[in-house]
């Protein structure tokens, strides 16, 4: 009995494909995101998503998305490495200064994009539930103006 050709072919890539190693996931929809909570360095209440590399090993690139209630709000900080932000949702309000200034900060609706280089001294918030998107070289880290806004060095 002849065994057509495409159906050896399929057999054939069925097995190639079964063979390969599991590969990390590198697309994402929407539904495909996993949230968790964020990191103790930022305040409570916030979600946080990694899509892509280590946030917090010592080198190589991240990508993250943190997702934040209304009124949300970050004290001012730096941080050692610079961060690229994209705004995916919401309103993110930024501001720039050693101190939370509301009649400074900047808002930066769905689709906006910014940089912050290294020890740019600035604060963050949202109004309405905002996501961004954060990019860079990890690792990731919080340096606040004020060591006693740290979030994570509250009890």
């Amino acid at each position: 009995m002849k065994i057509p050709f495409l159906a050896v072919a399929f057999v054939l890539a069925a097995s190639v494909l079964t063979a390969m190693p599991a590969i990390e996931q590198n697309t994402f929809t929407p539904d495909q995101i996993k949230w968790g909570p964020a990191p103790p360095f930022v305040p409570a209440g916030a979600q946080l998503a990694v899509l892509e590399g280590n946030p917090m090993a010592s080198s190589g690139d991240y990508t993250i998305r943190l997702k934040m209630p209304d009124g949300y709000k970050i004290a001012p900080h730096t941080h050692p490495l610079r961060e690229n932000v994209t705004v995916v949702s919401g309103t993110l309000l930024v501001g720039m200064g050693d101190q939370w200034d509301a009649s400074k900060t900047m808002k930066f609706p769905a689709g906006s994009f910014a940089y912050l280089d290294p020890s740019m001294h600035h604060y963050a918030g949202a109004a309405g539930e905002t996501i961004v998107q954060i990019h860079g070289l990890s690792p990731v880290k919080f340096n606040y103006i004020n060591p006693a806004d740290d979030p994570s060095m509250k009890k």
